[in-house]
């Protein structure tokens, strides 16, 4: 009998690298557009129940064990039933409602911090590469959100569950690679939404609470302060949190920098490019060399491979780390800006349409569209490989 199990049971077989074959049976375009490292391609029709790509039996033995995904689960369980049916394997398994469970997939990490007071928690989102987080006072039991997603069950669980009430939520920036639920929260909880002044720059059609650079958002003791990261958006605000680490948003990477283009196009892109430049070298890395670089994304390749991460660790580097290591960050003014127009990665899905969303100038129709708006990884970085140097 087949075995339907969540997209999160799916993560843990894939954690703990259980021996198992895992087939895609959307279409192939589907599939390359974005699929699970390892997957293997076999379309079949949902619809009308039957095989439609090429199966090679010998791909499997009778005593490996199977899983099998789609979109929604529709066509993936009838794969599944398909190669039980014909006694191709003995252990099937499929998993429910398929890759739009499985981009709501999250990892719920701690930071370590040197203060004892401050909590800091970083919420993965593993298959699009969305990061978000949880900035807390133990002391006070107060904490904000930053940059929340459609999840927020696991933002509020994540309060919850360490004794935080929720009295701040901000943005970094109106996002372009997926659909913000901050505003919608705070509405929800009645307490303050914080984007940077800056961002009204982007012509926003919802009122929120400005918090100018250099102000600050308290915590008990702890505090958030507003940094102007200018260069990805206009409107771009980091968060220097009690001077330990700095919620880069879109702005600085792991493993790479924020793209510019997005907003900046046609001749403004260079200029864009020049003030990411000067936001990079006069504004983040003037921050002491071991204040944590807490960004909001990491790179996920359209294969799900992960660069230079490992989702449910932590993700973060350090100021003077990616001094030493990214490349970009080591060219002069001229060079970078020729860098960011070299073999950029495509624009991310949808984006002006998810753009608008967070905007408030759009509202889609209900939630399949906003996953559809969502689907596939995140494409916010300027480059589609490493940047940064190996030790």
């Amino acid at each position: 009998m087949v075995e339907t199990i969540t997209a999160e049971a799916l993560r843990d077989m894939i954690d703990a690298d259980e021996d198992f074959v895992l087939f895609d049976t959307r279409s192939p375009e589907s599939f390359e557009d974005w699929h699970i490292a390892g997957a293997k391609n076999v379309e079949y029709s949902g619809s009308d129940d039957e095989l439609v790509g090429e199966f090679d039996e010998d791909a499997i033995d009778a005593d490996d064990t199977v899983v099998t995904i789609c979109a929604t689960g529709r066509s993936a369980n009838g794969f599944a039933n398909y190669l039980e049916d014909e006694g191709y394997v003995n252990e099937v398994k499929t998993v429910d409602n398929g890759m739009e469970a499985w981009s709501m997939v999250y990892d719920i990490v701690p930071i370590a911090t040197e203060n004892d007071d401050l909590v800091v928690v970083q919420l993965q989102r593993r298959s699009k590469g969305c990061l978000g987080y949880l900035v807390g006072s133990k002391r006070a039991g107060e904490a904000a959100l930053v940059d929340v997603t459609r999840a927020t069950d696991e933002f509020l669980e994540a309060a919850s569950e360490r004794g935080l009430e929720v009295t701040h939520v901000l943005d970094t920036h109106i996002h372009a690679d997926h659909i913000s639920r901050g505003r919608q929260l705070a509405d929800k909880l009645g307490v303050p939404y914080h984007l940077g002044a800056p961002a009204e720059t982007r012509d926003p059609q919802f009122e929120f609470d400005p918090i100018e650079p250099n102000d600050v958002v308290e915590l008990g003791d702890v505090e958030i302060k507003a940094v102007h990261t200018p260069g990805h958006t206009t409107g771009m605000t980091s968060y220097l949190v009690d001077n330990e680490a700095l919620l880069t948003g879109d702005t600085l990477f792991v493993e790479s920098i924020g793209r510019t283009e997005l907003q900046f196009a046609d001749k403004d892109a260079r200029d864009g490019a020049r003030v990411q430049y000067e936001t990079l070298h006069n504004v983040i890395m003037t921050e002491p060399n071991d204040v944590k670089i807490l960004p909001g994304h990491f790179s996920v390749t359209n294969d799900g491979e992960y660069i230079d991460v490992t989702p449910g660790q932590p993700m973060f580097s350090t100021v003077g780390y990616l001094w030493e290591n990214n490349e970009i960050l080591r060219m002069d003014e001229e060079d970078f800006v020729e860098h960011m127009f070299d073999n950029l990665p495509s624009k991310p899905p949808n984006y002006e349409q998810v753009i608008a969303t967070n905007a408030g100038e759009y509202e889609p129709e209900d939630e399949d569209e906003e996953t559809e708006l969502e689907l596939g990884p995140n494409r916010c970085a300027a480059t589609s490989d490493s940047a940064v140097a190996d030790d």
